[in-house]
């Protein structure tokens, strides 16, 4: 019937009460706050696909959630390049609050949907609507980005934001070997750890990154 709401797939509800008992309640429910504002602005913004809408919690939450675990002891600083919808920066900075988080996305509409979460889950975050390239080098505790570039770029691009005791942290697919193989003007210190939500997939925590 037109106008009725899908009810979530079985594994769609299972990756949400998972989630939701390794979380406190009220980072839980900004999550859920989050979520919402996704769904009805991915509707009309195109932020998200709708098969994806169908399965934010099983996929993208759930892939967020994972690189909070492995910064784990790190600073606080914490940067985001292309972030998107939001993956994993703002689910990283609802999940770990103690995060200060810069979410760096040039597109116009994303970036108003990520100024708009923050504002009202009330998160410690700005929003850079500009190219990683355009902002000036800092040095942060952590960076990250998700389906961004490959890998040899994306460290291209990180490089600014690292110092000596700085984190990457990037998802990749079934090309992650490939991809760190194929990186020629830098070195750097790579561990891949396997991917809780895709099978053939690895999170690559990048250290010690210098240009050569």
């Amino acid at each position: 019937m037109n106008g009725s709401v899908k009810t979530p797939s079985a594994e769609e509800q299972s990756a949400r009460e998972k989630i939701r008992a390794v979380l406190e309640p009220a980072r839980f429910d900004l999550l859920e706050r989050f979520v919402g504002a996704l769904d009805q602005w991915g509707a009309v913004s195109n932020l998200v696909s709708a098969a994806d809408r169908e399965r934010i919690w099983a996929r993208h939450i759930a892939d967020s959630l994972q690189v909070v675990a492995l910064a784990e002891g790190r600073g606080r600083r914490w940067i985001d390049l292309g972030a998107g919808a939001g993956f994993p920066g703002l689910v990283v900075a609802i999940a770990r609050p103690e995060t200060v988080m810069t979410l760096v996305e040039s597109n116009r509409k994303k970036a108003a949907f990520l100024l708009r979460v923050v504002a009202d889950c009330g998160l410690d975050a700005k929003v850079e609507p500009h190219r990683a390239e355009a902002l000036a080098a800092d040095t942060y505790d952590v960076v990250s980005a998700r389906a961004l570039a490959p890998l040899h770029k994306l460290l291209a691009l990180s490089e600014p934001f690292f110092g000596p005791d700085t984190l990457g942290l990037f998802p990749k697919g079934r090309d992650a070997g490939t991809e760190i193989e194929a990186v020629s003007d830098h070195r750097f210190d790579v561990t891949a750890h396997p991917s809780q939500t895709d099978p053939d997939g690895a999170v690559l925590a990048v250290t010690n990154l210098v240009r050569v």
